[in-house]
């Protein structure tokens, strides 16, 4: 796929990257070690909070979601339920699911994913299709919770023929970020981390990061953000009271969250890209709205957060993304089911 760089210049930092071009297992080396961005001007008011963000977008695969979705593979290669005669099977709001069929193409396995139908295909649908995954869409009413719902169907009709790794309730997903994120942003911070945040789609990112953190330094805080309404727009995360709860979330080990709403995240999407020039999506954007509310309510400290993944070269924050494919590619974008 052609690109055109945009109009105004980006830092290389926040800059997404494009698909790997698969050459070797190498492009797995890619997961990990993501760059910790500082905001500068949003929330400038609070004088003595510093806030920092994870620039996942920066992995091979594109998200967050790459980092456990190479460790529930290759736990599984070594537990020796997964095998090569076996299809990688889980459900995905897309990410996760970009993540299993990038793995899957560089380690030779197939990858079948389930996804709701009204998944932004223009960006997720379609690379996960570039890595040659087969996609099931369930119902877009019934969200991430219908394509869990869905896999486990498919799965229970012939588990001999599939490896699910169940990213809501494997162990191996969170234990990635105890052993990565925590580490770096305990690093990248020079051990100055006071707080910190992440949203909530399985869970695995805001436990794994929260207990390495507090293994480093217990008195760290740590929040789960989650969108303030059952029926909201933030692709990705989970309300809990309304959804079905994954395994591996345990928020009695958190010390609070921190909701937010969906049209607050959407016009934060525009300020980062205004007054800082960070070209996120609404997860992304309702992890610094999060991080606002929780700065607002200390005195001083250095807040963490993650920004799952990018807008693909910001196509799709424009408004621009179907414009640009039918002007300026060759691909046609996928209809909606």
């Amino acid at each position: 796929m052609s690109s055109k760089p945009l109009s105004f210049p980006i830092p290389f930092e926040v800059q997404a990257p494009t698909c790997p071009v698969i050459t070797d297992k190498s492009v797995l080396d890619a997961i990990g070690n993501t760059p910790l961005i500082r905001i500068h001007n949003i929330g400038k008011e609070y004088k003595n909070v510093d806030i920092y963000a994870k620039a996942e977008w920066k992995n091979a695969g594109g998200s967050v979601k790459s980092r456990p979705a190479l460790k529930m593979i290759e736990d599984g290669e070594k537990s020796g339920k997964l095998t090569k005669d076996k299809i990688i099977l889980d459900s995905t709001s897309g990410n996760t699911g970009i993540s299993y069929a990038l793995i899957g193409k560089v380690k030779g396995y197939k990858v079948k994913l389930v996804m709701p139908a009204n998944v932004c295909k223009e960006r997720k649908g379609l690379m996960a299709d570039f890595y040659g995954a087969e996609i099931v869409t369930s119902s877009p009413f019934e969200g991430s919770d219908g394509a869990i719902i869905m896999a486990r169907e498919i799965y229970e009709k012939d588990p001999d023929k599939y490896f699910m790794p169940d990213q809501y309730n494997n162990d191996s997903n969170w234990q990635a970020h105890y052993e990565t994120t925590a580490q770096e942003i305990w690093k990248q911070t020079n051990n100055r981390v006071t707080h910190f945040l992440a949203g909530i789609g399985t869970g695995g990112t805001v436990m794994g990061t929260s207990r390495g953190l507090r293994d480093l330094n217990p008195d760290i805080k740590c929040y789960a953000v989650e969108p303030a309404e059952s029926l909201h727009g933030l692709e990705g995360l989970k309300h809990m009271e309304s959804s079905i709860v994954p395994g591996i979330y345990k928020e009695e080990e958190l010390d609070g969250k921190i909701s937010v709403p969906t049209e607050e995240s959407y016009d934060m999407v525009e300020t980062l890209e205004k007054q800082e020039g960070i070209l996120v999506g609404h997860s992304s954007a309702g992890a610094l709205v999060g991080a606002l509310k929780l700065a607002a309510t200390i005195e001083s400290g250095v807040i963490v957060t993650v920004f799952p993944d990018s807008c693909e070269r910001c196509y799709v924050n424009f408004g621009q993304f179907k414009k640009y494919y039918e002007n300026e590619s060759t691909h046609k974008i996928p209809k909606a089911d």
